[in-house]
C-alpha cells in the first residue's frame, strides 16, 4: 500500500492553500493551570466547518479534466460528504454523489444537498453504509473520493493541519486529536512527527467506539467494529488500513473517553469557550477536561475537528 510523507504533506498545502482559510489557534479561557497551556485548534471554522475540505480538495484537485467530467461519488458519515460536495462545486464539477448512513442527521445532509450533492441513505449504521455503498461505487463510472481509508491525497491534505498548526505555536509539544477511521490523526502524526521527533501525539476516541485503540492493541485491522449507540457519528465503524499501517509508528498515547463525559464536553465548549464544536471533535475536550495527566505536555493543542452538530442535539446537550 502506497503510503505518505511530509513532503506529500507540503506538496498538499501549496495546492489547496488558495482555497482554504487559516483557521485560527485560540487559547483556552478556563483550562489552563500552572503546569499546562491550553489551546483550540479551529477546523470547525473551515468554509465546511469540518477539516474534511483538506483532503477532499487535495484528492480532487489531483484529479484530470476527463475524469472530473466523470463526476465524483463517496461514502461518508456527513463531514467528508459536505467537504467533497463543496470542493468539487468549487472546482467546477457538476455531478456528485454522496452515500450516507440512513439516521445521518439532517443538517448535513442539507449541507451537502446545498453544495451540489446527490445524496443516497443507505445501511442503519456508517459500516453498513461502507459495505453497500462500495458495490456501488464499483459499478460506477465515477471517481472514488476516500474518506479515510487508504488514500494517500486524503491523508496528506489532512496533515496540512500539521505545517499551519506549528507556524501558530512555536513552543508546542503536544498534539490531542480525534479518531474516526483515522486520516486525521495519522496525517498530523507523520508531519508533526517529521518536523518535530519529540513531539507528543495523542489520540482519542469514544468508548462506543474504540476501533484504533483495540486495533493497535491486539494487533488487528479492524475494518468494521461494532458500535454501541453514540452521539458521535463522526467517528464510529471501523478504522482505514493505511492508518492502521503508519500510526502506531507514530502516536504516543492513546485515551478512550465515554459519552458523558464528550456531551458535558459540548456543553463546555458552548457555555464556557464560547465554542460550537460537534461531539466528535470534543472527544479531545473531554480528554483534556478528565485525562489532562496521562496528556502531559506543557503547550498543548487540542484539535477541533468540527462543528456540524444537530440542532436538536446541541439544544439537548446544552440543557
Amino acid at each position: 500500500m502506497k503510503k505518505f510523507n511530509l513532503q506529500d504533506v507540503e506538496r498538499a498545502f501549496e495546492k489547496i492553500k488558495p482555497y482554504l482559510r487559516t483557521t485560527p489557534v485560540v487559547e483556552s479561557l478556563f483550562l489552563n493551570n500552572n503546569e499546562r497551556e491550553y489551546f483550540f485548534k479551529l477546523e470547525s471554522l473551515q468554509p465546511v466547518r469540518s477539516f474534511k475540505i483538506r483532503g477532499a480538495l487535495n484528492k480532487i484537485l489531483s484529479l484530470t479534466n476527463a475524469e472530473k467530467r466523470r463526476g465524483v461519488v463517496t461514502i461518508s458519515s456527513g463531514n467528508h460528504g459536505i467537504a467533497t460536495a463543496y470542493a468539487s462545486q468549487l472546482l467546477g464539477i457538476e455531478k456528485i454523489e454522496v452515500i450516507v448512513p440512513i439516521g445521518t442527521p439532517n443538517n448535513k445532509i442539507e449541507k451537502i444537498e446545498h453544495f451540489g450533492g446527490q445524496v443516497k441513505q443507505i445501511g442503519k449504521n456508517y459500516d453498513e453504509a461502507h459495505i453497500q455503498g462500495m458495490q456501488y461505487v464499483k459499478k460506477s463510472e465515477m471517481n472514488y473520493i476516500d474518506s479515510y481509508y487508504s488514500d494517500p491525497l486524503i491523508y496528506s491534505g489532512q496533515g496540512t493541519i500539521s505545517l499551519e498548526l506549528m507556524q501558530q505555536l512555536p513552543l508546542l509539544d503536544t498534539i490531542v486529536i480525534p479518531i474516526g477511521g483515522g486520516s486525521l490523526i495519522t496525517g498530523i502524526a507523520v508531519a508533526a512527527k517529521s518536523i518535530n521527533p519529540t513531539i507528543r501525539i495523542v489520540g482519542v476516541q469514544t468508548a462506543a467506539c474504540p476501533a484504533m485503540i483495540e486495533a493497535i492493541k491486539n494487533k488487528k485491522f479492524y475494518e468494521e467494529y461494532p458500535t454501541r449507540d453514540s452521539i458521535c457519528e463522526s467517528l464510529v465503524g471501523g478504522i482505514g488500513r493505511l492508518s492502521y499501517e503508519m500510526l502506531p509508528a507514530y502516536v504516543d498515547e492513546l485515551i478512550a473517553v465515554d459519552e458523558a463525559e464528550i456531551a458535558d464536553a459540548v456543553a463546555y465548549m458552548a457555555k464556557e469557550e464560547k465554542i460550537i464544536a460537534e461531539p466528535g471533535s470534543c472527544t479531545t475536550v473531554a480528554a483534556l477536561r478528565n485525562y489532562g495527566e496521562k496528556i502531559g505536555g506543557s503547550v498543548v493543542a487540542a484539535i477541533i475537528s468540527g462543528g456540524n452538530i444537530d440542532e436538536k442535539l446541541f439544544y439537548n446537550l446544552l440543557a
